[in-house]
């Protein structure tokens, strides 16, 4: 009779509850998000699409599905991804964001979301956050639309766009380099903060950018619109001279050099992809780069024409108006980088 009670004790008794996931999320801009690499996620035409262009291809989603393959440690590793194309430093963890997608935006436009921390969540639970972002904040992006405009007719030795932003901005931009490098010094190392006060448990991994310009200017060719040229509307073709682009370099450099800085004085982790990149820039080969040129290959849904603020770029012969994105190459590359950094903070 004793056994029998014991037997039916044992068999009345709760298994142990599986482990929980691991809780990681992915903030950041356009380049975690993917943009037009892969398929869009949210697939279009989806009620949940919210003007971000997360996509299939972007590396946080590739590392997923390493994680998922191997699990380290024997952990499920679940991937809340809230990266954002257009995103600055201080929509991390502080503003909201008003959306920028060129992808079937609502006759309105895209609604505000909240800031990505808000968005994601981010609590004592939160184990792992990775974050990829900065370039918006100087804007890298703008620096170079006004590096192309400021450059028509200039020789390739002349560097009009460096000399204006270190005397003090450009015609479209009145900042100083100087005072971008301090302000975003600052936003950085507040955003880092709150995003350690929001998930105090979770390793903070930040992704530096790949390697978009060549450190040798002269692999630019300049009447390349798949590298650093472009077609505008009044205009026609331009380019940045190879002096300007050999500082654009330079300034892409020590915004990376600034991410790791602040990244380490606050006790997180920062994963160099500009390192890996070198020679796979946006002026190399098709076959060799793993960043797209201002127009380059994307997906059909990708739009050819874009507004850049008072131009309109075009892009034509097939491809799309990518901007200086990575491509799936690019992608895979930070995945690889950003998956060894997770696997690294969830085993030691």
């Amino acid at each position: 009779m004793l056994a029998a009670l014991t037997l039916a004790a044992t068999a009345q008794a709760p298994a142990s509850a599986a482990a929980e996931p691991v809780q990681w999320v992915a903030l950041g801009d356009s380049y975690t998000a993917g943009v037009f690499v892969g398929d869009p996620s949210p697939p279009l035409g989806s009620a949940d699409r919210d003007g971000c262009d997360r996509t299939t291809g972007s590396y946080p989603n590739l590392v997923a599905q390493g994680l998922a393959a191997q699990p380290p440690a024997g952990q499920e590793v679940r991937l809340t991804d809230v990266s954002c194309g257009g995103a600055v430093i201080n929509e991390i963890a502080a503003t909201g964001q008003k959306p920028i997608s060129p992808v079937d935006p609502p006759e309105d436009g895209w609604p505000a979301v909240a800031s990505q921390a808000e968005r994601a969540q981010l609590s004592e639970s939160t184990k792992v956050v990775t974050i990829g972002v900065g370039g918006n904040s100087l804007p890298f992006g703008g620096m170079l639309t006004s590096c192309l405009l400021a450059d028509v007719g200039q020789p390739d030795e002349a560097t009009p766009c460096r000399d204006a932003y270190e005397a003090g901005g450009s015609f479209l931009d009145p900042e100083s380099i100087y005072d971008k490098y301090d302000r975003v010094t600052r936003e950085y190392a507040v955003m880092l903060d709150s995003v350690r006060q929001k998930a105090p448990n979770a390793e903070i991994i930040t992704v530096g950018y790949p390697t978009v310009v060549p450190e040798d200017p002269t692999t630019c060719d300049r009447q390349d619109t798949t590298e650093l040229a472009a077609d505008i509307s009044g205009l026609g073709r331009i380019s940045a001279t190879h002096g300007d682009i050999a500082w654009l370099h330079e300034v892409h450099s020590h915004l990376n050099a600034i991410i790791q800085a602040v990244t380490e004085l606050s006790g997180g982790q920062y994963v160099d992809t500009a390192s890996a990149g070198v020679g796979h820039d946006a002026c190399q080969a098709p076959a060799q780069k793993w960043v797209e040129g201002v127009c380059g290959q994307a997906g059909s849904y990708w739009p050819t024409q874009l507004g850049l603020g008072p131009v309109t770029l075009t892009c034509s012969d097939g491809n799309r108006a990518t901007l200086v994105h990575p491509n799936a190459a690019g992608h895979t590359s930070m995945a690889t980088q950003v998956e060894a950094a997770i696997r690294t903070a969830l085993t030691t």
